[in-house]
């Protein structure tokens, strides 16, 4: 039994090909943008952790810079409180401008804009 072929027998004429229905894409010289990329958009306002401040308020960052140095390199205990009430215990292990690292029973990376006040473990602050 043999099937029926679904292939046309002979190629399509070219005649019957419309150049229309395949679309053209604009050519476009190097260094020129498209059209269609011309949107305008408003740039997005900065966002600044509430940690970080105008320098208006260098002084305070200075005196935070200092605190925090002196609790790494004497290794002192903390009590880290975070704003949802939860307690970090451990030494500060490292700093940078919005975060810190604490080492306590496991190592943790705490946001200051987290951080509701902290005080040392022999403190009943």
């Amino acid at each position: 039994m043999s099937l029926p072929s679904i292939l046309p027998s002979s190629p399509v004429p070219e005649s019957r090909v419309s150049e229309s229905r395949v679309p053209s894409l604009p050519v476009q010289e190097p260094g020129q943008t498209p059209s269609h990329r011309k949107k305008n958009f408003p740039a997005p306002l900065p966002f600044r952790f509430p940690a970080q401040t105008a320098n208006g308020d260098a002084p305070n960052r200075h005196a935070e810079l200092f605190y925090l140095q002196k609790q790494i390199q004497s290794q002192t205990p903390m009590v880290i409180v975070l704003e949802d009430g939860e307690r970090v215990d451990g030494c500060i292990e490292w700093y940078d401008r919005n975060s810190l690292k604490i080492r306590g029973r496991t190592k943790t990376l705490v946001y200051k804009s987290a951080i509701k006040y902290m005080y040392k473990l022999g403190d009943n602050g």
